[in-house]
C-alpha cells in the first residue's frame, strides 16, 4: 500500500479552508501539520484534523520528515522567503496567489525551483474551475481563432478587506495584486499566455476604505484596523503582447457603483465567449451568428469546486512528476504585469516590458 503523502498548511487564515478540506478529503494525503502566528489559531484549527501537529514557527514544520508539501496561505510578503526555506527543506509547495510582491523575489523563488529540482504550483485558482478548463480545450483545438482581445472588470463597491489586506507592506497592493491578479491570469491563459510588451495602467487613492458607510454590510479582515489603509481603491490597465493582442482590466476595493460587478470576456478570429458572469459562446456558421450556452453544471465560477481541483492537481503533480497546471514561470510573468502596471500609473506613461 503507497503511504499517504504528508501534508504542511502554513497560515491558517479564512483561505487556508479551501486548502485543508479538500486535503482531508483526499485518500492519499495525510494533513500532518499547521502553523500560524497565532497560537491559539493553530491549536484549534491543529483539532479538526486527526493527528495534526499545530506550528508557530515554519521552521520547525518544514523540519518535520513527515511532511511531503505545504501549501503556503501566509500574508503576501512571507510567500518568498517560506516557499524557498519549503523547497530547500524538500517539500513540494503550493502558494498562494501572488506568488510574491516583487519581480525579483518571484525570480528568487524561480532559482529555487530550479535548483531544488522541486514541484511549485502557484494558486491561480481561477484555471482550475471546469468550465474555464472546458473553454480553454475549445480554445487549444482552435475554435475561437487567435484571440486578440480580451477586457476583465472585478469592481466592489464597498469590499476592503482592511487589515493585511490594506496594509502595502503586507499585501504588496490593494484590489490589483489582490483580485486583479485573478482576472488578469485568467484572461492571459485563455489567450494562450502570450509574453507581454507593454503595459499602462492607473491606480487610485480616493476613496479610501470607507469605513464611516453604514447599513451596508462588508467582508473584514481579522485584523481589521480602519486606521491602516495605504493601498489603493481601483486600478485600471491596458497590457499589450507582443502577437498583437490586448488586455484590458480595471478593478476595485471601493468605488462608487450601483453595485458589484464581475466580466470576462474574450474575443477572437472565429468566435468569442464569456466567462464570467456566466459561460457564453458566439460564433459563426455558414453565414450566421450563434449564440451558445454549453450545457455544464454550473454556468458561473465554483469557488469551493475549482479549489478541490486544484488540490487534487497539486497531489497527481506530485505522485506523477508532471509539471502543475500554475507553474513558478507563470508566477514570475503574472509578477512583471503586476508591478509594470503599478510602476506605469506612478510614472503616469506606459512601461516596456
Amino acid at each position: 500500500m503507497t503511504a499517504k503523502i504528508g501534508i504542511g498548511v502554513i497560515g491558517v487564515g479564512s483561505i487556508s479552508e479551501f486548502h485543508l478540506k479538500p486535503y482531508n478529503n483526499h485518500p492519499d494525503v495525510q494533513i500532518i501539520g499547521v502553523c500560524d502566528l497565532n497560537a491559539e489559531r493553530a491549536q484549534t484549527v491543529a483539532k479538526q484534523y486527526e493527528a495534526a501537529i499545530p506550528y508557530t514557527d515554519y521552521q520547525e514544520l518544514l523540519n518535520n520528515p513527515d511532511i511531503d508539501a505545504v501549501s503556503i496561505c501566509t500574508w503576501n510578503n512571507s510567500h518568498a522567503e517560506i516557499s524557498i526555506a519549503a523547497l530547500q527543506a524538500g517539500k513540494h509547495v503550493l502558494v498562494e496567489k501572488p506568488l510574491c510582491r516583487t519581480v525579483e523575489e518571484a525570480q528568487q523563488v524561480q532559482a529555487a525551483v530550479q535548483s531544488t529540482g522541486k514541484l511549485l504550483q502557484v494558486g491561480f485558482v481561477r484555471r482550475y474551475d471546469s468550465n474555464a478548463q472546458m473553454l480553454h480545450q475549445f480554445s487549444e483545438q482552435g475554435d475561437f481563432g487567435n484571440i486578440y482581445y480580451a477586457k476583465a472588470s472585478y469592481i466592489r463597491r464597498l469590499g476592503n478587506p482592511g487589515g493585511w489586506f490594506s496594509d502595502s507592506n503586507r499585501s504588496g497592493g490593494g484590489p490589483l495584486i489582490d483580485i486583479g491578479v485573478h482576472a488578469i491570469d485568467l484572461c492571459w491563459y485563455l489567450m494562450g499566455r502570450p509574453e507581454p510588451l507593454s503595459v499602462s495602467g492607473n491606480t487610485y487613492y480616493e476613496l479610501g476604505n470607507r469605513a464611516n458607510v453604514e447599513h451596508l454590510s462588508r467582508y473584514q479582515a481579522a485584523d481589521y484596523d480602519a486606521t491602516q489603509n495605504d493601498v489603493e481603491d481601483m486600478a485600471n490597465a491596458m497590457i499589450r503582447f507582443k502577437n498583437g493582442a490586448s488586455l484590458i482590466v480595471d478593478v476595485s476595493f471601493s468605488l462608487h457603483a450601483k453595485q458589484n460587478e464581475g466580466m470576462i470576456k474574450l474575443y477572437g478570429t472565429k468566435g468569442g465567449f464569456e466567462v464570467d458572469p456566466a459561460v457564453h459562446i458566439t460564433t459563426e456558421k455558414y453565414n450566421t451568428v450563434l449564440n451558445i450556452e454549453p450545457q455544464t453544471d454550473h454556468k458561473d465560477f465554483q469557488f469551493e469546486q475549482a479549489f478541490d481541483n486544484e488540490i487534487k492537481h497539486f497531489i497527481d503533480c506530485i505522485q506523477t512528476g508532471k509539471q502543475p497546471l500554475s507553474p513558478v514561470e507563470d508566477g514570475v510573468q503574472m509578477m512583471r504585469m503586476l508591478t509594470a502596471i503599478y510602476e506605469s500609473a506612478k510614472l503616469g506613461k506606459e512601461v516596456l516590458l
